[in-house]
């Protein structure tokens, strides 16, 4: 279970919850597969202007992005914050080399895996998954959230640290 599975379930829980999928949405550029990185260069403003959008509505969103860089975490936060809103970056994080089992573990079939998978090798592989892996988890996050657990124990776990935001 990951950022995508937690994210489609915690959106079909609340509605009205914009799902933001970035990597869903670079699926809607033309040569998105064969460019999967610059197709998330498209996207990303595309995505803060929908999410600006959702948020101006008094509606809320859910991210399921890796937000590796601080600039890129700090220009989600200002759209949230300039909409009236809350930003809470929530890193999940698994037990030790769980990210990696579970990212080798997507389904084979899947095109956005595939194009994944193909832009996390071109970056190092395995090597750059735990790397990030590492930075993530000491890069200051709102809230850590245990994701080494089952799918409902997680949402769970997802709304009361939502509540205690608000």
């Amino acid at each position: 279970m990951g950022k995508s599975t937690l994210a489609e379930r915690y959106a079909a829980a609340h509605p009205g919850v914009l799902n933001c999928d970035i990597d869903r949405l670079r699926c809607l550029i033309g040569g998105w597969e064969d460019d999967f990185d610059g197709a998330g260069d498209v996207v990303r403003p595309l995505a803060l202007a929908m999410i600006g959008a959702h948020l101006a509505g008094g509606r809320d969103v859910v991210l399921p992005q890796m937000l590796a860089r601080d600039s890129e975490r700090a220009r989600f936060a200002a759209v949230a914050i300039d909409n009236g809103h809350e930003f809470v970056h929530v890193l999940l994080q698994a037990g030790p080399g769980q990210a990696r089992a579970r990212f080798h573990g997507r389904a084979p079939d899947d095109a956005l895996f595939v194009a994944i998978r193909r832009s996390v090798e071109q970056q190092g592989g395995d090597r750059v998954i735990d790397v990030l892996d590492r930075h993530l988890a000491s890069s200051g996050s709102d809230a850590v959230l245990d994701a080494s657990r089952d799918l409902d124990a997680t949402c769970s776990a997802l709304r009361e640290l939502l509540q205690r935001a608000e």
